[in-house]
């Protein structure tokens, strides 16, 4: 099985924004634990990483007919992206939408989730080992 977790704005500052909500773990931590994740799994796994809402829609795209599973974690374009929700529905790639805080209880604006409309399952406020669960959940259901 071929997994691609995909993390939107701001993903690569963990560690330094707000550790109070996120945690103190890097980037680096959270890409460590894809890595473990996967090995562990028996799956192979490519991450990406953008804070631009077209290249995230351009990697979607290009993971027609080479992925069995998308990890999205949209940040900030959870709840603005039609593009992405758009995107996710195109390829008809099975995808799980984590975010690490639990979005529910924070702003209202947050609760809003235009990308999980195309997701199977979400996954909200287990921190990084968010990412694990989802990766287990696509191995299950459709490795």
């Amino acid at each position: 099985m071929k997994i691609l977790v995909i993390n939107g704005p701001n993903i690569n500052m963990l560690g330094i924004r707000e550790p109070g909500i996120y945690g103190t773990n890097t980037y680096g931590d959270l890409l460590a634990l894809i890595q473990t994740s996967a090995k562990e799994m028996g799956v192979q796994v490519k991450h990406f990483q953008s804070n631009h809402e077209g290249a995230i829609v351009d990697e979607i795209q290009a993971a027609y007919g080479k992925f069995d599973g998308i990890v999205i974690n949209p940040a900030a374009y959870t709840h603005t992206s039609v593009a992405i929700l758009d995107a996710l529905k195109a390829v008809g790639i099975p995808a799980v939408e984590v975010h690490i805080s639990d979005v529910d209880n924070r702003e209202e604006f947050r609760k809003i989730s235009y990308a999980g409309l195309a997701c199977v399952k979400t996954i909200k406020g287990h921190g990084l080992q968010g990412y694990r669960e989802a990766m287990e959940y696509l191995v299950a259901q459709y490795g």
